[in-house]
């Protein structure tokens, strides 16, 4: 994906050093775990067995139902609900359909999504977890209270009142904005927030959503992007907080992650698709527009690179094992418009 994640700590003081030793004094290696030939054997943490309740956490397995999916369903049977009495249909103004003369795509994909609409619906699924949170579980260092991102004073009613749609998507965009970060990064952090939440057993809620967000921002941009953005650099978009500050809430961030900062191919599809329903089911589709013999030409040619770039990695990949984030053995790709 990106370069690897630059942790702001020092190495002696590292949490993820601490912790190894920790492991290596409590769980000393066995004699299956030495080889001659190789020397002492440490697991990936892609292969590790992950425990029972974080087994199907939707962050790690594609299989798994995002979780700002199912926050959103009460509203939109709702919606479909009221819908159906006013005889309205729901996306039906914003829907356009193909034919045999027109064919209408949107400049958004999987691989390159488009930033506005997918930082509105990054913000949406945001807003419908606090809206329709379970309870309020928080952590001091994520607590707008007592680590304020400004010099205003925060309202005696911040952790009751919900922040909007539009709240939320000005907060974002201004980081994206500022730090010149891609809509990739969007998904990613969406990603590294529902793990938050699922690992820590926490909710994100009016009084924490905002740092929450910030961390995950943080911590996406430097995962994802090869030229990562510093922390000092936040600063100078948030110039009211520290960099002593961020430094410890991404410190803490990493640890309530178990420093799992993996992020398969087949997740990230599923976040992207998952996200696109979203906007479906709030009547927020894609601006859609004709397809045009220049971008036809222009998708004909990506097409065939692919095609021969595919052709060329099944080649020189057919011994190598084949799972849902391994394209090595894609034989004979073709695009598919829609």
């Amino acid at each position: 994906m990106g370069g690897s994640v630059s942790c702001c700590v020092s190495p002696r003081e590292s949490p993820k050093n601490h912790r190894r030793e920790l492991q290596l004094e409590e769980c000393p290696f066995t004699a299956e775990d030495v080889s001659e030939d190789t020397g002492t054997y440490l697991q990936h943490i892609s292969d590790r067995e992950l425990p029972d309740e974080l087994a199907q956490d939707p962050s790690d397995h594609p299989g798994a139902n995002t979780l700002f999916l199912n926050k959103s369903q009460t509203d939109v049977r709702e919606k479909r609900k009221s819908n159906y009495i006013n005889n309205m249909s729901p996306g039906l103004v914003m829907r356009k359909y193909n034919s045999c003369s027109t064919i209408f795509l949107d400049d958004s994909t999987v691989s390159q999504p488009n930033l506005k609409n997918t930082i509105k619906c990054v913000a949406l699924a945001i807003y419908y977890h606090i809206k329709n949170r379970d309870s309020s579980r928080s952590l001091d260092i994520f607590d707008e209270k007592k680590h304020p991102l400004s010099r205003e004073k925060v309202s005696d009613d911040y952790s009751a009142v919900n922040p909007e749609h539009r709240l939320i998507f000005r907060f974002i965009r201004t980081l994206f904005s500022s730090a010149q970060l891609s809509a990739e990064c969007a998904i990613v952090t969406l990603v590294y927030l529902e793990r938050l939440l699922t690992y820590a057993e926490m909710d994100i809620c009016p009084s924490n959503w905002k740092r929450i967000v910030l961390g995950a921002i943080l911590l996406a941009s430097k995962v994802w992007d090869d030229q990562a953005v510093w922390n000092v650099d936040y600063c100078q978009i948030l110039k009211d907080v520290a960099v002593d500050d961020m430094n410890e809430m991404e410190r803490q961030f990493l640890e309530l992650l178990q420093f799992n900062i993996n992020v398969p191919a087949s997740v990230y599809a599923k976040y992207y698709f998952d996200l696109r329903s979203l906007a479906d089911y709030n009547n927020f589709g894609f601006l859609t527009e004709p397809l045009s013999n220049k971008r036809a030409q222009k998708l004909e040619a990506i097409s065939r690179l692919c095609e021969d770039r595919y052709k060329n990695l099944s080649k020189c990949c057919l011994r190598r094992s084949v799972s849902a984030d391994n394209f090595g053995a894609v034989m004979n790709t073709k695009a598919i418009l829609s």
